[in-house]
């Protein structure tokens, strides 16, 4: 039997509760191939809020009960279930990569340290999960890549709308062809429950700083969303777009130390966007924290339509009007094959089944769906929006992804040397 993949965590902050739900649930699923041998903080006790129930500082409270967000997750401890092994402490990347405890590394920690942790990571031969987007721009994301391929080593990226139930489903259904050629994409939202109009995401003040998050919505939402019309209806061409700071000053609330200070903002809180794709189809996407009074947003969700028919979330609706759901669709028409394809993981939760990608990656001296090119290209997705915002006129997404545009991003490259 072949040894489990050793891994380290880097970052035991607001997201960490939804990885170690999603390896919980790998665990209880039978996967036996993993363990988490290494928790890594700058503070100690960051860390050891995570290790075993009962041993450590409390843990924060999850900031929504959102159930679908993800920082809703509830506290999680790896004692959970692992409690054959209790993770090493370290306060530091380096000094968990010389204990030579670990054969991979799962970054959890804010964006602006993905390459400048990563790529020691990558360049002492471990494996390398990164949580989206990918790096903090898109030279640092090329780096990223480089160093992966350079070194023949699995980077993936939690970019868990990929192995989101019903957009695997809806991708199934695309390929049949039952809904004929996508012709047009959307994915409208003005506002959110937990976030608007001016509360800071998460109670992570430094999402709102340039140098820090890379770009504000458009990037932190903007690139979950780039990777799903990218999924289900091909590569942009060219992005057409406007960004604005609607709520400069946004307030954190909750159980943080920060409690009711009020922050400056320089990324924007709300874009509006244009897509063209290479395949002809149409898109249109946005995405706001900033609006007062209540949320708006499409009924269904991501809405595609096709020359047979329209998805509406989890609903498809044929020519004619006949309404049918995925999911019962799926269950009642997929073969053994389909679902092995669509679920290959034996599990439907997001962030477990994106761990089982990149382990089997990992296993198979490979690369997962959601790899570092796949983020790289989200990346220069999602970017193509504040860079189209500045030039006042669309841009090409490769004209971001080789750095010919990148006017918006000069500023945090400088600031990290790139």
């Amino acid at each position: 039997m072949t040894a489990p993949i050793r891994i380290g965590i880097v970052g035991c902050g607001r997201i960490l509760p939804a990885h170690l739900r999603g390896m919980r649930l790998l665990r209880e699923a039978g996967r036996d191939d993993f363990r988490v041998t290494a928790l890594v903080a700058r503070q100690a006790d960051d860390a050891l809020a995570f290790r075993r129930r009962g041993e450590g500082p409390p843990q924060r409270n999850p900031v929504t009960t959102n159930p679908n967000d993800a920082l809703g997750a509830p506290q999680i401890y790896v004692s959970d279930f692992q409690p054959e092994e209790s993770p090493a402490i370290f306060t530091s990347v380096d000094a968990m990569l010389a204990s030579g405890l670990v054969d991979a590394v799962s970054i959890t920690a804010t964006v602006g340290v993905h390459h400048t942790l990563g790529l020691p990571v990558l360049d002492a031969g471990k494996h390398l999960m990164v949580e989206k987007p990918l790096a903090i721009t898109v030279r640092a994301g090329q780096l990223l890549v480089d160093a992966a391929e350079r070194n023949g080593l699995a980077l993936g990226v939690m970019e868990v709308v990929r192995y989101d139930e019903v957009f695997r489903i809806a991708r199934w259904l695309i390929d049949r062809g039952e809904l004929g050629d996508v012709q047009m994409i959307a994915s409208v939202a003005i506002g959110t429950g937990d976030w608007s109009p001016d509360r800071v995401v998460g109670n992570t003040p430094w999402r709102h700083r340039k140098v820090e998050a890379g770009g504000g919505a458009s990037l932190d939402i903007g690139v979950h969303l780039a990777h799903d019309v990218r999924y289900l209806a091909g590569e942009v061409r060219a992005v057409s777009a406007l960004t604005r700071i609607f709520e400069p000053e946004r307030e954190v609330r909750g159980d943080v130390p920060l409690n009711g200070t009020r922050h400056r903002a320089d990324v924007d809180d709300a874009f509006f966007a244009l897509l063209d794709f290479e395949s002809g189809a149409a898109g249109m996407l946005s995405f706001t924290w900033a609006g007062h009074g209540e949320p708006t947003s499409l009924p269904g969700g991501l809405t595609i339509y096709g020359t047979r028919g329209c998805v509406k979330g989890p609903l498809l609706v044929r020519d004619g009007g006949e309404r049918v759901d995925l999911r019962e669709h799926f269950a009642a028409t997929a073969d053994a094959a389909d679902v092995a394809r669509v679920f290959p993981w034996g599990i439907r939760e997001r962030f477990g089944q994106a761990f089982a990608d990149w382990l089997d990656a990992i296993h198979a001296g490979g690369q997962p769906e959601t790899n570092g090119m796949e983020g790289l290209r989200d990346l220069a997705t999602a970017y193509a929006i504040p860079e189209a915002s500045l030039a006042g006129r669309p841009v090409r997404v490769d004209d971001v992804l080789r750095g010919e545009v990148a006017a918006y991003q000069q500023e945090i490259n400088a600031y990290y040397r790139l």
